[in-house]
């Protein structure tokens, strides 16, 4: 999950080159950053964060569980889940504020407030009830929007002019902003938006949601009792996924074309990837479930996957370690290397940037640490 979220987060730092659409990302230098960009649209763009949510969900009840099997009423720990909602609330505020307008601790705190009251202690049924019902609205979004798409592709549907260059993506993080103080109004006013509209859309409440019935059900714990519920997430949820961001990485790289009335088509585009975000999410949970119970006896004790479960016990720590490298390292008021990247070699800084948390995590796991992040918040919320 870190890993992807790392490759989807640099993508705002490519502040100084061209971008042909708003919101797109910059014109590719050579084949590699072509790739590069039809893979995180395919793949990555809004399926990272239906991931991190589900697992954010899926946090809370272990959480809420664990305090019950300490002894804990149930008052005293959603109380402790509040006030854990309530300091991630203000750990995105200052995320925002010093390094990453597109940091989702504060929309993931406000959303747990609300998921923890209203459905914390409800029946794992209610909660599939409100998730059909999120769903739903999801897929009436994707067949208006791919109705729309097909109908300006067959011409049935034809309106004048062009679309308009909006902000891109390196913009609204504040990325090409020289001085540091003014990059901060910009992240602040950019992580406003973000803040509601990933509060207010459907897709990260209904995957937070989902991830508190999975974890009531124990499915990632014990995921040799819901294999055939896995496998059929895992195909089902990937290829829906595919099917709603395939059009725009092909119409990105060229290999479709699509008549571009008045920036009509790009939103509609986004659309059908923001509606099957929430399928590609679950679909890539329900993979690394099959994965982690294919993983043999071995497998489980070498090197590689114990630094990543590490860097999972950490994710928190690891997640924020991101944005102290990021911004400094890459943003016009740092050393300002995001200016000389490409899309492709962003996303191998990435994967070293990655693979450096992953190493700190073994080290702390070794040592028997927790992680910075995760010291503080447990400070903070247990008092």
């Amino acid at each position: 999950m870190l890993l992807l979220i790392v490759l989807s987060n640099t993508a705002y730092f490519l502040w100084d080159t061209d971008y042909s659409s708003a919101g797109e990302y910059p014109e590719p230098e050579w084949l590699a950053d072509s790739v590069a960009q039809f893979l995180m649209i395919a793949v990555l763009d809004v399926r990272v964060y239906p991931l991190f949510a589900f697992l954010f969900g899926y946090g809370m009840v272990q959480l809420y569980h664990r305090q019950l099997r300490a002894g804990s009423d149930e008052r005293a720990a959603q109380a402790l889940l509040r006030r854990r909602s309530l300091w991630l609330v203000l750990f995105g505020f200052v995320h925002a504020a010093l390094l990453l307008a597109t940091e989702v601790l504060a929309a993931y705190g406000l959303i747990s407030l609300v998921l923890g009251w209203l459905f914390l202690r409800r029946r794992t049924s209610t909660m599939l009830v409100w998730c059909a019902v999120g769903t739903g609205v999801l897929t009436i979004g994707f067949v208006m929007a791919a109705g729309t798409v097909v109908a300006l592709a067959t011409g049935t549907l034809t309106i004048p002019g062009e679309a308009e260059l909006a902000s891109t993506r390196a913009e609204l993080a504040g990325a090409g902003e020289e001085s540091w103080v003014a990059a901060v109004g910009i992240r602040l006013s950019s992580w406003a938006l973000i803040l509601a509209l990933n509060s207010l859309a459907v897709v990260p409440p209904v995957a937070m949601l989902l991830g508190m019935w999975a974890a009531h059900r124990r499915i990632l714990e014990e995921p040799h009792d819901h294999l055939r519920l896995l496998r059929r997430v895992a195909v089902l949820g990937i290829a829906i996924g595919l099917a709603g961001s395939l059009p725009s990485a092909l119409q990105h790289v060229g290999l479709a074309n699509i008549h571009p009335a008045a920036g009509l088509t790009g939103e509609m585009l986004f659309a059908m990837q923001w509606t099957t975000g929430l399928a590609g999410g679950m679909g890539y949970v329900a993979l690394f479930g099959l994965i982690t119970h294919a993983l043999s006896a071995r497998a489980r004790s070498s090197a590689p996957v114990l630094a990543v479960s590490a860097l999972g016990k950490r994710s928190l720590s690891g997640y924020l370690s991101h944005s102290v490298v990021m911004a400094p390292v890459l943003a016009a008021w740092g050393l300002g290397l995001g200016a000389v990247l490409t899309s492709a070699s962003m996303a191998a800084f990435a994967m070293g940037l990655w693979l450096v948390t992953v190493v700190a995590a073994l080290a702390l796991e070794r040592t028997g640490l927790r992680g910075p992040a995760e010291w503080l918040l447990r400070k903070l919320i247990y008092r």
